[in-house]
């Protein structure tokens, strides 16, 4: 997941091209499969072990038209531009004749990132459902159908924002918690890698092309929304039984304010709970899962929950 390219004064969202090249370059020499997004079903139910991955671009920024967009047309790199209705044509953001122009690519797919853009989270359900039904009005107008790709503003859903989503026609959303696609995953938290100044140097993007699905049958709680009563949550976390190795596995988590190991307690040979030291007193809770796999390569899942405005 990218979003802004070399504007350089916002490092917690922004990719140096330098940067963004040599990472292409690297997908490219590990033989990674870029996917089309119009052929994301069946690369998603494709059970070989083929190593894929689809760029995916938030916000529909100036900079990603200007400084990113004509190197993805020249190397045909297919990708998810996720557009905000509102902000389209306003300062620092493409227009839509820019995305109508770059729509016509059949590698290019126009995303669903609501209207406004706003914290939607902490919004009634009829004001998140108002809003995603202007952004789905403006997109049949704008560029003539609406995407079956959803993501979350700021990658925050709840659990009756997520069931909103899928009555309103969407197919699959994302998040912004960091993790594998396969098959085990809901298709309405799906995962995606941050890249940015901080998290897209070169020796830790290496280290992601060497991640690889954490299959799991479910995780509870189901609702990432916490308030003052759950946080912290109670994390159990049931795994596919292909994963042999799970007591080696390692868990992290930003509670306090400060990322520290997660005390990990198994209920039986397939199922952990993570014990949380204190409350999230950030406005995201984060946990990540690691389990070291074959020849360098780990298998790695993300939680994010969102902690409700007092």
């Amino acid at each position: 997941m990218y979003h802004r390219f070399e504007e350089n004064k916002y490092p917690s969202t922004n990719t140096k091209i330098a940067n963004f090249k040599n990472q292409l370059n690297l997908i490219k020499e590990e033989k990674i499969k870029f996917i089309n997004p119009y052929q994301f079903n069946q690369n998603l139910i494709d059970q070989t072990n083929l190593r894929k991955v689809m760029i995916t671009i938030d916000d529909a920024f100036s900079s990603f038209y200007e400084n990113a967009w004509p190197i993805i047309k020249d190397r045909k790199i297919p990708i998810i531009l996720f557009v905000s209705t509102r902000e389209v044509g306003k300062k620092g953001y493409m227009t839509w004749e820019q995305i109508r122009e770059i729509s016509k690519e059949n590698f290019v797919h126009i995303g669903n990132h609501s209207h406004t853009h706003e914290y939607l989270i902490d919004y009634s359900l009829n004001q998140i459902k108002e809003d995603l039904l202007k952004s789905i009005s403006t997109f049949k107008k704008e560029i003539g159908y609406n995407s079956n790709f959803f993501s979350y503003p700021f990658g925050e859903y709840s659990l009756e924002f997520k069931n909103l989503v899928r009555e309103l026609g969407f197919t699959y959303a994302f998040g912004q918690h960091s993790g594998v696609i396969d098959l085990t995953k809901d298709k309405f938290e799906l995962p995606r890698f941050p890249i940015n100044e901080k998290y897209g140097e070169i020796k830790r993007f290496k280290t992601l092309l060497k991640t690889l699905p954490f299959k799991y049958k479910k995780i509870i709680p189901e609702e990432k929304y916490i308030n003052d009563k759950t946080n912290p949550p109670n994390i159990i976390v049931e795994f596919e039984k292909m994963n042999s190795n799970l007591k080696n596995i390692n868990c992290f988590s930003n509670e306090e304010g400060q990322w520290r190991n997660s005390k990990i307690i198994f209920l039986n040979d397939f199922t952990i709970n993570i014990k949380l030291q204190g409350k999230f007193t950030t406005e995201r809770g984060r946990v990540n899962c690691s389990l070291r796999d074959v020849e360098g390569f780990y298998r790695w899942f993300g939680i994010q929950f969102v902690v409700a405005e007092k």
